[in-house]
């Protein structure tokens, strides 16, 4: 497992996407939190192939605080399955990775 992560959700509007980027930075559960879209997202949902327009979130932290994250975003989001993957950092500049570092550990 890598040391650092990042975190993916999507939402249904810019303003939730700012919201749930925001309350975890400021929590210090990630240093960072990027959102962007709108994107379209198609996809499977109570039997039915479903197109929306959604806005995605990308969070950076220390993989020890997934856990953390994941309860956050699961109790401020507004879907009853939201989105939520992770992947390893598998290579970054030691500067930024130290920065994720210090922003996430004032917890």
């Amino acid at each position: 497992m890598a040391d650092h992560i990042t975190v993916l959700t999507t939402t249904d509007s810019r303003e939730a996407a700012e919201e749930l980027a925001r309350s975890a930075v400021e929590a210090r559960l990630a240093a960072c939190a990027q959102v962007d879209g709108p994107i379209t997202s198609v996809y499977r949902w109570e039997g039915a192939v479903r197109t929306d327009q959604e806005w995605r979130v990308l969070y950076k932290l220390p993989a020890a605080g997934y856990a953390e994250l994941e309860a956050h975003i699961r109790a401020v989001h507004s879907y009853d399955t939201p989105e939520i993957i992770a992947a390893d950092i598998v290579h970054g500049s030691a500067a930024y990775l130290a920065w994720i570092d210090q922003e996430t550990a004032a917890r």
